[in-house]
């Protein structure tokens, strides 16, 4: 058997294994100007289950439509199903998870799910480079960072540029006004394998450290946030650590291509490569293109 992966741009993907289809996050649609596949959620017509990180627009936005035109299921934290039932979802094609639940998506295909943490992005306005070292920001406690949240917000509603800010304004209705909801980590269970789905640059160790993949797709982008604090060191850094938690053979990057000019920028994945080599040489880096049907198993 072979599974197969289309990346969709910035954190989302779909999984095909085991006969059934799973998306990633459902984030499709971009301002005009981006990087992207030219398609919008809209245009999905086969999936079976949905699998959300977190509840921000960028990773969450789309997902209505996906399962107003197919069959799929979704699951993600309480806050992802509290905004999509808001924009109409019914409850019973959603299932809430926290973390620590294992669901069965076919009778040959489960999935676990484990809490994790979202990138420091209260730490930053715009992306810094992958071997760009940030130190400092420890300790802040949650009320600063939703003050630097608020200026981050700000940044993006005025200095990114006409096509960005309209299309924060249209993806507004599937964003979240409550934060992340709980960042989440997937661990997909196939007879091809095990599939590990990371959409944000955040982790507990103790967690990471008892999950062993064969293949990890792991956010590239932002800073890296450690056990509730930002790694005082380099977006590769962090990739790397966190290879070596996970020892998978293979690893895809996500959320590392410019989705959104003026804040996001195209991740040099160079560096990111040579620090994981310096982990471990054998780790296969695999960098699928858009819609590419990459098998990534066995």
């Amino acid at each position: 058997m072979t599974a197969l992966l289309d990346w969709y741009g910035c954190a989302t993907f779909s999984l095909r294994t085991a006969g059934i289809t799973i998306f990633l996050d459902a984030y499709i649609d971009r301002p005009e100007g981006a990087e992207g596949t030219g398609l919008t959620a809209s245009d999905i017509t086969e999936a079976d289950w949905i699998l959300i990180g977190h509840s921000h627009f960028d990773h969450l936005w789309g997902a209505e439509r996906i399962i107003a035109n197919t069959n799929a299921m979704l699951i993600g934290s309480y806050e992802s199903v509290r905004v999509l039932e808001r924009l109409g979802v019914p409850l019973d094609r959603m299932i809430c998870v926290a973390g620590g639940e294992t669901i069965d998506l076919s009778p040959e295909v489960t999935v676990s799910v484990y809490p994790s943490q979202h990138s420091c992005v209260w730490s930053h306005a715009e992306m810094q480079a992958p071997d760009s070292v940030c130190l400092g920001d420890l300790g802040i406690h949650w009320h600063e960072q939703q003050n630097r949240l608020q200026n981050l917000m700000q940044y993006l509603a005025t200095e990114t540029g006409e096509a960005t800010q309209a299309h924060l304004v249209e993806s507004k209705p599937g964003h979240s006004e409550r934060g992340d909801g709980g960042a989440l980590i997937y661990l997909i269970e196939s007879p091809d394998g095990k599939v590990l789905f990371q959409d944000t640059s955040g982790r507990y160790d103790g967690i990471m450290e008892r999950i062993k993949p064969d293949v990890a797709l792991l956010a590239a982008a932002g800073r890296g946030n450690i056990n509730g604090e930002p790694i005082q060191g380099s977006l590769a850094q962090f990739v790397a650590q966190q290879v070596e938690l996970l020892r998978p053979t293979k690893v895809v990057f996500g959320h590392h291509d410019n989705w959104m000019p003026g804040f996001s920028i195209p991740v040099n994945t160079k560096p990111l490569i040579e620090a994981i080599r310096q982990i471990d040489g054998d780790v296969e880096v695999l960098e699928p293109g858009y819609l590419a049907a990459t098998k990534i198993l066995p």
